[in-house]
């Protein structure tokens, strides 16, 4: 009998610290989705990796976004993708080609204008290891999507102690694919041209671009 009381003692002390450590996660979430919102415009330049020792593949690359409400300036892979608020334009120069699109219908996609605050919704959460990088102590959180069929596994999201900027994202999916997303530098506030989400047809189509639309 005493043995038995003892696992249960045990199993709900566990249960009991694994709902404090959610609740500590989804505070400090909280504190850097309020601290996002209360910028005006962001810049973020960041490192790409991709990762799936199965099938040999390994892409490292750098990107950039500038973001302002909805809108936003994406620049990675050679491409560059415009939301105005209205229509998206994939700009590639490779190609000399520029798709415009609607904004995609699927309310759930993960576009760059979420980048920094997708975790609010559809996640659970769990506090994981503190880590020191140069002086900076990056706390990490682990989400996992509450949608079982979700093709991502898992998210660990690594945030600065002391700005509460998100400095790193890792992405494990059920195709034993890992993506990484590293913060370089972390800008607000920024001074933006008028133009900047503007798309101006007629210089591309003066360029020999050849519009798309879908």
């Amino acid at each position: 009998m005493k043995k038995l009381v003892l696992i249960i003692t045990l199993v709900l002390a566990g249960y009991s610290m694994t709902a404090q450590n959610a609740t500590k996660a989804k505070a400090l979430l909280d504190e850097v989705h309020s601290k996002i919102k209360g910028y005006e415009n962001i810049f973020v330049d960041f490192r790409y990796v991709l990762n799936n020792s199965e099938a040999g593949i390994n892409q490292e690359t750098r990107g950039d976004v500038t973001l302002k409400g909805d809108q936003y300036l994406f620049n990675i892979f050679g491409t560059q993708q415009l939301y105005d608020g209205n229509k998206v334009h994939t700009i590639v120069p490779e190609n000399e080609e520029v798709t415009i699109e609607n904004k995609s219908a699927d309310e759930d996609a993960l576009t760059p204008s979420k980048m920094l605050t997708f975790y609010k919704d559809g996640y659970t959460y769990a506090w994981d290891i503190l880590q020191n990088v140069q002086g900076r102590k990056i706390q990490y959180v682990k989400l996992t999507p509450i949608d079982t069929n979700a093709e991502i596994k898992s998210i660990l999201m690594g945030i600065d102690a002391e700005t509460k900027h998100i400095y790193k994202l890792i992405y494990s999916g059920d195709n034993n694919t890992t993506t990484t997303i590293t913060v370089n530098s972390f800008k607000t506030d920024q001074p933006l041209s008028k133009t900047l989400f503007t798309f101006d047809e007629a210089k591309y189509k003066a360029d020999g671009y050849y519009i798309v639309r879908n």
